[in-house]
């Protein structure tokens, strides 16, 4: 496939570009500063402004499919705000340039741990991370308001860090998955598979989903 990458050099997003080279696919990778990225056999590197959805649209046509991996500035008071336009913008740039098949990949936050309640609407989500959560947590309610693309959007396990590539974990929907009475964790190496796995096998197009081990 040639896949287009947003966010390539990011904590989810470099996982998912090296799982798509190392499965032999293209990859384009959208990145502010091209320089973070090597060389690499399938990989072209682009500079490109994820807030700009006119010059996404030129680099995302002739793509099978897009990968959002995009995060705004962690630790600013302009996060969310940074956030929600990228958004928008990547997915009018998406319509914009033909490509059908988008994946959006964003928190657990909004991930339901009770009818009508998300684990961000509970008393033990950390303060820390809450503005982060309802920005993603809005992403993925403007991504369900589009009909005409194949999006997916992807929750991760509460508990995601750096880890082994086992390629075996539990896949939902729309519910947190737990361990036992714990959160489920998964490593980010195996959200890149899941991504991935999406991509060549689409399993939930206009649906979001979650894994944990």
């Amino acid at each position: 496939m040639k896949i287009a990458l947003i966010g390539a050099t990011g904590f989810v997003g470099s996982k998912v570009l090296a799982e798509a080279l190392q499965r032999g696919h293209q990859v384009t990778a959208l990145v502010r500063t091209p320089s973070k990225l090597a060389p690499a056999a399938g990989l072209t590197v682009v500079a490109a402004d994820a807030t700009d959805a006119g010059s996404l649209a030129n680099h995302l046509a002739g793509h099978d499919a897009v990968v959002s991996a995009y995060n705004g500035p962690r630790g600013t008071p302009e996060f969310a705000q940074r956030y929600r336009d990228g958004t928008q913008a990547i997915v009018d740039g998406v319509k914009r340039s033909g490509v059908k098949r988008v994946l959006l990949v964003g928190g657990a936050g909004s991930l339901f741990v009770a009818p009508g309640v998300s684990l961000l609407d509970t008393p033990a989500f950390p303060p820390e991370y809450r503005t982060e959560a309802q920005a993603a947590r809005d992403a993925l309610h403007r991504i369900s308001e589009e009909n005409d693309l194949e999006w997916s959007f992807v929750s991760p396990a509460p508990i995601l860090a750096p880890g082994e590539r086992t390629g075996h974990f539990r896949l939902g929907d729309d519910t947190v998955l737990m361990d036992g009475d714990q959160p489920g964790r998964i490593s980010v190496e195996d959200l890149a598979v899941a991504i991935v796995d999406e991509l060549e096998t689409p399993r939930h197009v206009r649906r979001r989903f979650t894994l944990a081990y």
